[in-house]
C-alpha cells in the first residue's frame, strides 16, 4: 500500500478552497441539524447547489469528457464527507443514472440525463420486497404487458429516498413461471404515477427509508431498461456497484471499499474518545482504545467486498467499548443537553447494527468471499444429517 503524499498544484490548492468555501456556505449547522431531525441523507437546497455549481456533472463525467482528474475527485469526495454533507443518495442516483445511459432508448437518455447533472432528477433503488430477504431474484413483483405498455403491481421494502425521487430503478417479474433469473425486467418507473404509495420507515440509526406501494400502475413500454427478461444483466452492473465489486483504478486515490464514508464516521468517532481521554492513567482504557483504533485502520485498509465486510464488523464490534469507555454518557443523543463529543460515539452505536444490512447483509458477503474467492461450496441451511 502507498502512503504517499500527494503535492497539489496550485490549480488544485484553488480547487481545495472553491470546495472549503462552498461547503462552509451551504453545508450549514442548520442543514446538518434537519438531517438528523429527518433521517434523509439529503437537502434539496444543497444538491440544487452542487449541480448548478456544475460539481454534479464533473463527478458524474469522465476526465477524457471534461469531468473532474482523479486528485480532484478525491479532493471533492473528501470535502463532500468532511463536512457531513447529507448526500449518499446521489451515489444510487449517479449508478442509476449510468445503467441508463447504458441500457435505455435515448429518448429516455435525453428525458432523464441532464435533470441528473443539474440535480433536479434524483433515482432511486426498487428492489428488496418485504419478505424477500437479500434475494432480490425471487422478486413478486409483477409488471404485465397492456397494449404499449406495463400494469405493475406489488411492493418494495428499503426504497431509500423515493420521497425526493423522480423516477425508482424497478425490479419486476414478468415471466412468473419463467426460470430463476430469466424472469425479470427493469423500468425507469416515474414515482408521480397513479397508483403509487409512499410510506416512511425510520431506522435504528434515524435514517428515513420507505415502502412503496404499486397498485395498477401503468407504466409505458420506453421506460423498461434493458431487454424484456433480461433484468439480470442490467441488475448484475448495478449490483457490483453496490457491493464494491467493480474493477479497482490504479491511481490510488479511490475508496478502497464500499461503504468507506461510513468507516469514516467510525474515524471520527474514535478520534473524539481519543481526545476525550487523553489523560487518562486506565491501563483498560487504553487497551480498549488501542486496540480499536488498530482494527479501525486495518479495516480503512482492507479493499473491496473484504473491506465491506471488515468495516462494518469492525464498526459493530467497537462501538460498545468507546461507550464503555465513556461512561454512561456515551447514550447521549447530539442534540441532547450534555451530550460528550457531540454525541458521535452514541451516532455509532445505532449505526452499527444497520450497517450490516446495507447494500447487502454481512453475512451474504461472507459466503459471496467463501465461494467466490476461497472457492469453497455454497452453504446449505438445511437440517442436519440424521442420525
Amino acid at each position: 500500500m502507498d502512503f504517499a503524499r500527494v503535492t497539489l498544484s496550485a490549480e488544485d490548492e484553488a480547487f481545495l478552497a472553491e470546495m472549503r468555501a462552498f461547503v462552509t456556505e451551504h453545508v450549514t449547522d442548520e442543514v446538518r441539524r434537519r438531517d438528523r431531525e429527518f433521517g434523509e441523507n439529503f437537502d434539496e437546497q444543497v444538491h440544487l447547489a452542487l449541480g448548478e455549481a456544475g460539481h454534479l456533472a464533473s463527478d458524474w463525467r469522465l476526465e477524457s469528457e471534461g469531468g473532474f482528474s482523479a486528485l480532484r475527485r478525491r479532493i471533492f469526495n473528501l470535502e463532500i464527507a468532511r463536512a457531513h454533507t447529507p448526500w449518499y443518495h446521489w451515489g444510487t442516483t449517479l449508478v442509476v443514472a449510468r445503467l441508463v445511459q447504458q441500457f435505455a432508448t435515448p429518448e429516455l437518455c435525453e428525458a432523464v440525463l441532464p435533470g441528473v447533472l443539474s440535480g433536479h432528477i434524483r433515482l432511486c433503488l426498487g428492489y428488496t420486497e418485504p419478505d424477500g430477504g437479500s434475494d432480490v431474484a425471487t422478486c413478486k413483483t409483477k409488471a404485465v404487458r397492456d397494449g404499449d405498455g406495463w400494469i405493475i403491481n406489488g411492493s418494495k421494502m428499503f426504497t431509500s429516498n423515493a420521497q425526493n425521487a423522480k423516477y425508482v430503478f424497478l425490479l419486476t417479474n414478468t415471466d412468473p413461471q419463467g426460470p430463476k433469473h430469466k424472469n425479470l425486467t427493469m423500468f425507469l418507473v416515474p414515482l408521480d404515477s397513479p397508483g403509487i404509495e409512499i410510506q416512511g420507515i425510520r431506522t435504528l440509526d434515524g435514517d428515513r427509508t420507505n415502502i412503496v406501494y404499486y397498485s395498477e400502475v401503468r407504466v409505458d413500454d420506453r421506460y423498461r431498461i434493458g431487454e424484456v427478461n433480461g433484468g439480470w444483466t442490467v441488475m448484475r452492473a448495478a449490483l457490483d456497484a453496490e457491493h464494491g465489486l467493480t474493477d479497482p483504478e490504479d491511481h490510488g486515490l479511490q475508496d478502497v471499499a464500499a461503504m468507506a464514508g461510513h468507516g469514516m464516521l467510525m474515524a471520527e468517532a474514535v478520534d473524539t474518545v481519543a481526545a476525550l481521554v487523553a489523560d487518562s492513567d486506565d491501563e483498560s482504557v487504553r487497551h480498549r482504545l488501542g486496540r480499536g483504533f488498530a482494527r479501525m485502520e486495518a479495516a480503512l485498509s482492507t479493499p473491496g467486498m473484504f473491506g465491506r465486510v471488515a468495516i462494518g464488523q469492525t464498526m459493530r464490534d467497537i462501538s460498545p467499548d468507546l461507550m464503555d469507555v465513556l461512561g454512561s454518557v456515551s447514550a447521549l443523543p447530539t442534540d441532547a443537553a450534555g451530550a460528550v463529543g457531540g454525541g458521535a460515539v452514541e451516532a455509532l452505536f445505532r449505526l452499527s447494527l444497520p450497517m450490516g444490512i446495507y447494500g447487502g447483509t454481512l453475512e451474504v458477503f461472507r459466503n459471496m468471499i467463501a465461494q467466490h474467492y476461497l472457492g469453497l461450496g455454497r452453504p446449505s441451511y438445511g437440517s442436519s444429517a440424521k442420525s
